[in-house]
């Protein structure tokens, strides 16, 4: 009798998602880590679901088994959101479609101090978790005030809310997302629209490989797409998980120049063997004799 009642309660759950949001939605970075968690979450609520991400093979099996395990739809578009055409041939895609979700959780970090980082990284990074979702909220935004309803799912981070030495224009990244969330919410509202900044403290997914983190205490993606997808409607910022809720309590109280602070001492432990790596590096370098130095005589007068 329990199963029964849970299964019919989880049942109208599902059918008042639907009719609230629509029968897709759209999942950025889907190929791994917490977009991938999204898009289970989302299938177990019925809802079809377009994955985009770089991968086509990894995309092609979680298509697979979203399809074999909840019997939903899916679309599968190879896509790269550090081009700019990527939003528009999502757009064209998607356009016969009842999108209702958009879920932007492609994105990535870099660490270490920013002058040591190649420029590229940078700028491919601000390209990724600040132009493409910009891109992607005013054109879904635009068809979700249409349909005069529907949810944006846009990803802040718990360095959003004060500076991060060692991950400086990543958490500057965030924390663009977290004032755009933030005024869109009020914008969006009346109109019918959704919007929620999803703030995650650390998580185990590919995000540390890349960015080159080491996180000494982290929870899943499974953590941050229920708690996002149940708070989607009722709150503007949610912090997912035991550990974000933690840290953010203890920041909180705390001014801005003093919560950087923290950060200063967290990122260091994070980002310890990249200066392990260094230190080995000089300890391998021959001895070169010191140069003369070169004496220059520049006249200026004109």
């Amino acid at each position: 009798m329990n199963g029964n009642r849970n299964d019919s309660g989880r049942g109208r759950r599902e059918e008042r998602f639907r009719a609230r949001y629509g029968s897709w939605a759209v999942v950025t970075g889907a190929s791994d880590g917490i977009g991938r968690e999204f898009a289970r979450r989302l299938a177990a609520n019925g809802v079809h679901v377009i994955l985009a991400a770089r991968r086509r093979d990894r995309l092609k099996q979680l298509a697979e088994e979203l399809n074999s395990a909840h019997g939903v739809e899916t679309l599968v578009l190879a896509l790269d959101f550090a081009k700019p055409e990527a939003v528009d041939q999502l757009e064209a895609a998607t356009a016969e479609l009842d999108v209702g979700i958009l879920v932007a959780a492609a994105g990535f970090g870099t660490s270490g101090k920013l002058v040591d980082s190649p420029l590229s990284a940078e700028l491919e990074m601000l390209d990724v978790n600040c132009r493409a979702v910009l891109a992607l909220a005013h054109s879904f935004g635009r068809r979700f005030v249409a349909r005069k309803r529907g949810g944006l799912v846009l990803f802040s981070s718990l360095l959003a809310f004060q500076g991060a030495p060692r991950a400086a224009n990543y958490a500057a990244t965030k924390a663009y997302i977290q004032t755009l969330s933030e005024g869109l919410y009020r914008e969006l509202k009346p109109l019918g629209v959704d919007v929620l900044a999803v703030a995650p403290g650390p998580i185990r997914s590919g995000f540390e490989a890349r960015a080159d983190m080491r996180m000494s205490m982290s929870q899943g993606p499974e953590v941050v797409a229920q708690e996002a997808l149940d708070s989607l409607g009722r709150r503007l910022t949610v912090r997912p998980g035991w550990l974000s809720k933690f840290l953010e309590t203890s920041l909180a109280p705390l001014p801005r120049r003093g919560r950087t602070r923290i950060m200063t001492v967290v990122m260091g432990g994070m980002t310890k063997h990249q200066r392990e790596r260094g230190d080995q590096r000089l300890e391998r370098l021959p001895d070169v004799p010191s140069a003369r130095p070169i004496t220059r005589d520049v006249n200026l007068e004109t």
